[in-house]
Formats: structure tokens, C-alpha cells, sequence
């Protein structure tokens, strides 16, 4: 392939004009970014090649998508896009100076891409410098910028915007959830005082006031002073201000927030939140070790006093020298900020071999059918994490020390480990209000959050997601008439209770809570935690008991009257993911967590589970449903007329309350949607939030003339055999198409769990796809044509032996799901591994007895 490589300045090889004439053709293509544009320069869109890659990064100057060297030919010939520009960072060993030292490095002068500066690196020695150049295909002309006086305006224009265009991944709209924060100047040179400051664990207090709570540290000397009152909305006095003002120390720590997953730092100069990449070394400086630390609601003490200190420990492994991993399957991933459960749930996710198959197998067919946006298609991103974390690519070994002065000489960069899933993140989690924010989040929501975009985006010639997915059978029995009722359900994850009162320890628990409750009253360090020790017998024979049924109605009484369910396996999944429910909820509605420690099995049975079905002897409740009491006024609220048997998951409401949405409005949500979820619930509440009585109380409405016909509102199917229309509109708030929720509602004989199911597995034939996806959606299509083996209608079940042997396990460390870290175990060649971010070592010790979701693969019979 020819190559001609233009200059500027004196040594051009061709005019200003001949330039200009150059580019003349590709002139209507080359865009100025706008306003909204996202701009992805350091990221390229089908892998994590960046300017840092030795490939460098080539933007298209049309699309302002960045491409990789291998993956750049396949957008030219699939856009005809010809002009790029590329970006490359090179590292170069510092000129020395006349007295042999290397020459300082002009501040910026060489620096123009927003990418992070390796902290490994020896800043005396060594120095960055960017490149850009326009590159014009097919022949790869280069173009070496800048060019002010050889180029047209608008190519100069062009590429000056999109050298400054901010991170497409920075929320700046004014209702976003929280900012991204940024790396703060002053981090990698902060200087600290050797004072001899000590910051004891707890009892702070103002240097300069008496007040004990939103007290900051300051970085540099060691100062415990009061911020002010905007910071989170507590008092305060402004002293840690006023000491900046005389002392110029610039970066703050909120006392009460470090843990070992960060904490909140402050800076002074920048006048913003921001982030220190060093800040173990920082707080180290004072006596504070990050490890041992964890967050506190009233920042009067901040290390958790040891309860939470064992957990953070034996969960990392700390204290032990762990071997790091690399090459294929050993692929690290950046915390973006409390993005540790979406890094632990897809290491999980990309170690089961359906969907490495699924994914990774059919990258290139994926990437070919990608629509002109790669950064807007679920299948495309999902291969591109796949491939991120399974081809070794970016987990290499690091180099001998006796080369790195060669290699830096021949001007490559030290190989950088593990991939950020920010293009990631940023898609799977657009519009949902949690996923999308940089708050902590339970690993167990996002992973069905990911199953359910999964089974919305097929590919291939199966769904991977078939692998977790499973059939409970229902058994509801009215305690009165005897009858019983069946149902199936789908699920994909088997939820476990813990069985607390079967805790072996019960006299040393009742102790140390005494001793606790003592210590807190005083104010004293609080003793050395004892955790629960829970039978795992104990926790699957809770799961197997029959539960109360709150207002039960008995369709055979035709009242209310004492109900009890059991819930067996219909059928067992290929892989059984098992949740441990620690988090609950207290009596103020703040979520906990069960400090426990359960003998999960490395092999399990669950065979006896297998469901039975209606027996010998037993009567079926009659299919009635109950009756609904109309308001005679529709408008009068004073009165309060609901369904008899009204039933509200108020968990779902709390969670929806707690964004902020008025409480009757989350109850219409959450009772509209068949108490299917908060996530259900919220589509309901964007759908009709701009309603007039949005937030006034839930009335039951009248449907047509007759009572009865409030019956079919419930699921009853009516005379003529037409879906509920409240059904309907509920699955059409959801975003679906009417004909496409009477065609599910009819399949599943109006039962609406199982309507989404059906239409989640059915792809809608009159949706418009890209032209170029028609032979995959050919496929999908025929796929999804899989019945299930219970029925002739539904969801594809797989079915098989129940044992299992466990492969996985994601861990908690924190009080919530609000808080606290997640990490990853797995087994892979024959021993553990453990997953922490970017962090991959093979495990000496892994705590099996701690973790929080549990991952199983059958046994083959």
C-alpha cells in the first residue's frame, strides 16, 4: 500500500495549495463538532486501543468515532469516510541539560489529549508527547498538524475542536445524576509535611472550633478543621477554607467517608470535588491506612472499630502476597468510580463459555452487522468487553527492569494492564436513574439488569441468557377450604434467606452484642466482631418452607383467609446463580446488612427441589378473580376504595420514593405494573409523570359499564378473549407496540410476567432494523421460535440434573448496598482466582463463607 508522508514548514513537500487541493474532495465529509457532538478520542469504538496503543487512535473527522489500527479499514470501507485523525502519545526519554540532568518539562507544552499519566513512571527521566496528524485513505497520506498557513480554515477549525472537545462521558446537562470527577493538578507533586501529625480513629473536632462533624483533613500539614455548610449540607464554620486561604495546602479529605475503595477529597484551588489517584500514600502519611477503613453516617469515628475491618481484610486476602495473573482470561477492569459491581457481575459473565461463544465467537459478524454508531449497539459492546477481557491483549506481563531504558529509547510505552469500561458503562446503563450515576450499586439488580438487555438484544444462534433461566412452580394452598393453586414463573436467580436463628453460635452472638451496645454508650473502641455462623442446610431448608401469603384471597371462600406458598424448581437451569439475602430493610427503611459467614458448598444437590406439580388428592382453587370495589365518586379521595385483595411490593415504593417521585405516584407505579419491580415501576412513572393527577392517591378505575368487567383488569379472561386493556396499557408504557402486547397478553393467557417474557424472547416483526442486520434478525427470529418444554408458548427452558459444583462467587464488603466494595472469585485451571478492579491474583485463601452471589455450573450426568 503506498504511503507519502506530507510535512509542514520548510521541508513540504508540497504547497500550501496542493494541500488544499488535496483535501478538496473530502471537504463536504470533514465536520465541525457542535455543541452535543460526543467526540471519542481516546477510545476506540470496537476495542480499548487508545493514543497510548502502539497503533495510536484514528478519529473520524465525520462521525468523531475513534478506531483502533485494526479496526479502522472496516469502517472505511463500510462508511467510504476518508480523512481521520490520528492520535498517538509517545513516551521519550527527557534531552539532559548541560549539567547532565534532564531539562524541566514546560508545563502543557507537549500535552493535548485527556488521558490519564501513568504514576509509574519516572518523571525526571521520562516526559509524554502527543501527536496528531490527518490521514486520508485509501493510501494513508499524512498530514502532520498543525498546518495553520497549509490547510483550508475549516479543516483547521475542524481539528482545533475536536483536540478540545471535553469526554463524551462527562454528565454537564443540568439534570444529571452526579458529575465525573477528575483527577486533581495538584495530586502527583502535593506536598506533606513531616510534622509528625498522627490522625487517631476517632474523637475529631475542629482546630479552630468546637464542632465534630463535616470536618475535612487537610493533605499537606495535617489539619482537622470545619468546612462549610455547601459542602453536604451541614454546618460549618469555614476554617478548612480560611486555612487554604493562609497556607495555600489545597487538597481536603471528608472525615467519615474513606474506605478502601477511596474517600472525598476536596480541593481548594480547583474549587471542586475531585479525585487524588494517591491517596493510600496521602492519608498513609498521617497514620491512616486506607484498609482499615470504612464509611460512618455521623463521622465520628471512621475504621468501623474492627466489625468491618476482618471483612475488608479476609475478603481482599489482605495480608497475604498474591501471585498477579496475566495473559487470556486474567484482564483487569478500572474502577470508574463505585463501578466495582458492574466489574465483578461481567468478570462473572465472560468466564461462562455460552457467552464467550456467544460473543466473543461471533466478534467479527458482530462487528461487520454493527450499526454506523458501534457505540449505541448492546451485541457490539458486549463483544468488545468480551474480547477486552478474554484475548490477553491487555494483560501482559510487565518488562524486566534492565530493558525499560532500552525499550523507552526505541520510544514504547511500558505495556498498560487491564481495560476502563467507560463506553461500556456508559450504554448498558443509559436512562436507568442508578446504573447510570457513580453511586454504589447491588451487584444482584445490575446482573438482571444485564440478563434483561441480553434477552432484549439476541445474537447468534442461541441466547446465552437461556443458560440462568429457570421455571418455578408455585404452590399456594387457602388454609381454610385446603385447595391449592399452581403457577410457573420464570426466574434466574434462586434467593436464599438466611436462616439466623439457626446461627451456631447463638451464646457467643448474644455476648458480644452485649459488649457492643456497652462500648457504643461509652463511646469506647467496640469489640472483636463475632459474625453469625450459619449452616447452609439451615438456609436451603428456610427456602424450602412454606411462607405466609399476606391478604390472601381464597377464590374458593370468596374472602380473605390464611394462605401459605411453596416455591420448587419446574426446572433447573444450566448454570444456578444463588443469592444470599443479606440486605434487608429496617424499621426506618434504611437498607442493612446480616454479617454472616454460611458453609456454601463447593458441590450442590438440589433434586429434592424438583418440583411435583398438582397431586393425587388435591382440589384446584377455582380461577376467579377477586372483586373490586368501585369509589362512587371517582374524584373523592376522602373516602378510601381500593381492591379488596390489594396487594403492593412496598419495598419497590420505598426504593422509588427514595428518587424522589411523590409516594402516591409510586404506588400507582408499582401496582400498575403488577408489583413486577422498582425498575418496572420507574418506566411507568417516565411514561406518565406529566399526567394531572400523577400524585394523587391510587383509585381503582371503572372499566365500561358493569363491575364485573373490573375482573378482567386482574387477568380474566374475557368473553371475547381480548386482553384487559389496563394490561395493554401497561405493557405499552413500557415502550412496546399495542399489536405487540395483545399478541404476548394472548399467548400467555394475560399473565403479564409472562407476557414480557414472551415478548423479550420475541423479537417484534414489524420493528425497522438496519438492512444489514436482516440475515442475523432471520436467525434471531427463527431462534426465538424455541418452545419451552412446559408449554407450547414462552420463554426456551433448558432442564436437567440438579447438582451442581461451584465455579464463582462475588463478594460485599460494607453495611449496604449503598456502600462498600465488590470483588470477584473464580475458579479457572484448577484453582481460584480473585478479581479486585484492575487487580488479578491467583487466591490464596478464598472466602467462600462471605460471599454474596454464588455461581454453579451442572454437573454432567
Amino acid at each position: 500500500m503506498q504511503r507519502a508522508a506530507l510535512f509542514r514548514g520548510g521541508d513540504a513537500q508540497m504547497a500550501a495549495g496542493d494541500l488544499g487541493e488535496l483535501l478538496v474532495p473530502y471537504m463536504p465529509t470533514i465536520r465541525v463538532p457542535k455543541s452535543g457532538d460526543r467526540v471519542f478520542k481516546t477510545e476506540c469504538a470496537f476495542s480499548y486501543d487508545s493514543p497510548d496503543s502502539e497503533g495510536g487512535l484514528y478519529v473520524c473527522m465525520n462521525t468523531f468515532l475513534g478506531f483502533g489500527r485494526e479496526h479502522i479499514e472496516r469502517h472505511y470501507r463500510k462508511t467510504g469516510q476518508c480523512v481521520y485523525l490520528h492520535l498517538k502519545r509517545h513516551l521519550r526519554q527527557k534531552v539532559p541539560g548541560a549539567s547532565g540532568g534532564a531539562l524541566p518539562k514546560r508545563r502543557n507544552a507537549k500535552l493535548f489529549l485527556d488521558l490519564e499519566i501513568s504514576s509509574d513512571l519516572n518523571s525526571d527521566d521520562f516526559e509524554y508527547e502527543d501527536e496528531a496528524k490527518l490521514v486520508i485513505f485509501p493510501d494513508h497520506y499524512e498530514i502532520s498538524l498543525p498546518n495553520i498557513e497549509e490547510l483550508p480554515a475549516l479543516v483547521t477549525i475542524a481539528c482545533d475542536a475536536l483536540l478540545s472537545a471535553k469526554s463524551p462521558y462527562r454528565k454537564q446537562e443540568s439534570d444529571s445524576w452526579e458529575e465525573e470527577l477528575q483527577a486533581s493538578k495538584h495530586a502527583k507533586t502535593l506536598v506533606q509535611l513531616d510534622n509528625g501529625v498522627r490522625i487517631p480513629p476517632s474523637g475529631w473536632k475542629c482546630s479552630r472550633c468546637d464542632l465534630r462533624e463535616n470536618l475535612w483533613l487537610n493533605l499537606s500539614d495535617g489539619s482537622v478543621l470545619c468546612g462549610k455548610w455547601f459542602f453536604d449540607g451541614s454546618g460549618g464554620n469555614g476554617h478548612a477554607v480560611e486555612h487554604y486561604r493562609d497556607t495555600g495546602y489545597p487538597l481536603a479529605v471528608k472525615l467519615g467517608t474513606i474506605t478502601p475503595d477511596g474517600a472525598d477529597v476536596y480541593s481548594f484551588d480547583e474549587e471542586e470535588p475531585v479525585l487524588d489517584p494517591h491517596i493510600a500514600k496521602h492519608l498513609a502519611h498521617f497514620g491512616i491506612d486506607m484498609l482499615q477503613m470504612q464509611v460512618t453516617e455521623n463521622g465520628l469515628r471512621d475504621n468501623d472499630i474492627k466489625p468491618r475491618v476482618s471483612e475488608w481484610e479476609v475478603i481482599q486476602e489482605a495480608g497475604v502476597k498474591l501471585k498477579p495473573m496475566y495473559g487470556p482470561g486474567y484482564t483487569g477492569m478500572k474502577n470508574l468510580g463505585n463501578s466495582c459491581y458492574l466489574n465483578a457481575v461481567m468478570q462473572a459473565i465472560f468466564s461462562i463459555p455460552e457467552f464467550q461463544r456467544a460473543y466473543v465467537g461471533n466478534l467479527p459478524r458482530i462487528f461487520d452487522y454493527s450499526p454506523l454508531d458501534p457505540t449505541q449497539d448492546f451485541n457490539t459492546q458486549m463483544a468488545k468487553l468480551g474480547h477486552g477481557l478474554l484475548s490477553g491483549q491487555y494483560s501482559k506481563p510487565p518488562m524486566k527492569s534492565e530493558l525499560i531504558e532500552q525499550v523507552m529509547k526505541e520510544e514504547h510505552k511500558p505495556q498498560h494492564n487491564g481495560i476502563s469500561p467507560r463506553m461500556f458503562k456508559a450504554f448498558i446503563s443509559k436512562g436507568h436513574p442508578e446504573f447510570s450515576s457513580n453511586r454504589q450499586q447491588d451487584a444482584q439488580e445490575f446482573f438482571l439488569h444485564l440478563i434483561n438487555l441480553v434477552e432484549r438484544n439476541p445474537v447468534g444462534s442461541e441466547n446465552p441468557s437461556d443458560v440462568f433461566r429457570f421455571l418455578v412452580e408455585e404452590r399456594t394452598q387457602c388454609c381454610q377450604s385446603r385447595k391449592v393453586r399452581y403457577t410457573d414463573r420464570v426466574d434466574y436467580i434462586m434467593q436464599l434467606p438466611v436462616a439466623m436463628e439457626a446461627a451456631t453460635n447463638k451464646d457467643e452472638l448474644i455476648a458480644y452484642e452485649l459488649k457492643r451496645r456497652e462500648a457504643e454508650a461509652a463511646r469506647r473502641p467496640l469489640p472483636e466482631l463475632v459474625r453469625a455462623k450459619i449452616p447452609f442446610s439451615a438456609c436451603l431448608q428456610a427456602f424450602s418452607e412454606p411462607s405466609n401469603v399476606e391478604d390472601f384471597w381464597s377464590s374458593a371462600l370468596q374472602a380473605k383467609s390464611a394462605g401459605v406458598k411453596t416455591s420448587r424448581f419446574a426446572s433447573f437451569p444450566e448454570y444456578l446463580v444463588v443469592q444470599i439475602k443479606k440486605f434487608t430493610f429496617g424499621l426506618d427503611w434504611i437498607p442493612k446488612k446480616l454479617d454472616v459467614s454460611i458453609d456454601m458448598p463447593d458441590f450442590l444437590d438440589i433434586t429434592h427441589l424438583r418440583a411435583r406439580g398438582l397431586q393425587p388428592g388435591e382440589e384446584e382453587l377455582p380461577d376467579i378473580a377477586p372483586p373490586i370495589v368501585i369509589p362512587d365518586d371517582p374524584k373523592d379521595h376522602t373516602t378510601n376504595h381500593f381492591v379488596e385483595s390489594l396487594d403492593i411490593d412496598e419495598s419497590s415504593v420505598m426504593q422509588l420514593a427514595e428518587m424522589g417521585f411523590p409516594l402516591e405516584a409510586c404506588r400507582k407505579a408499582v401496582y400498575y405494573t403488577g408489583n413486577l419491580g422498582a425498575e418496572v415501576a420507574f418506566n411507568w412513572i417516565i411514561a406518565h409523570m406529566e399526567e394531572p393527577d400523577f400524585a394523587e392517591p391510587l383509585v381503582i378505575p371503572t372499566f365500561g359499564e358493569g363491575a364485573s368487567s373490573g375482573a378482567a383488569a386482574l387477568g380474566a379472561v374475557g368473553l371475547d378473549n381480548q386482553p384487559p386493556e389496563e394490561m395493554v396499557a401497561i405493557i405499552i408504557s413500557m415502550g412496546f407496540q399495542r399489536n405487540l402486547a395483545i399478541q404476548a397478553l394472548k399467548a400467555t393467557n394475560n399473565n403479564l410476567e409472562r407476557a414480557l417474557e414472551w415478548i423479550f424472547s420475541h423479537p417484534d416483526p414489524e420493528e425497522e432494523s438496519d438492512p444489514a442486520l436482516d440475515t442475523m434478525d432471520m436467525e434471531n427470529n427463527a431462534n426465538a421460535n424455541i418452545l419451552a418444554e412446559t408449554g407450547s408458548e414462552g420463554p426456551r427452558i433448558k432442564d436437567g440434573p440438579g447438582r451442581y459444583e461451584l465455579f464463582g462467587f462475588i463478594s460485599h464488603m460494607g453495611t449496604s448496598t449503598m456502600s462498600g466494595h465488590y470483588v470477584c472469585h473464580l475458579r479457572k485451571e484448577g484453582r481460584w482466582v480473585i478479581y479486585n478492579d484492575l487487580r488479578v491474583c491467583a487466591s490464596e485463601r478464598p472466602p467462600k463463607d462471605l460471599g454474596y452471589i454464588y455461581f454453579y455450573h451442572r454437573i454432567p450426568s
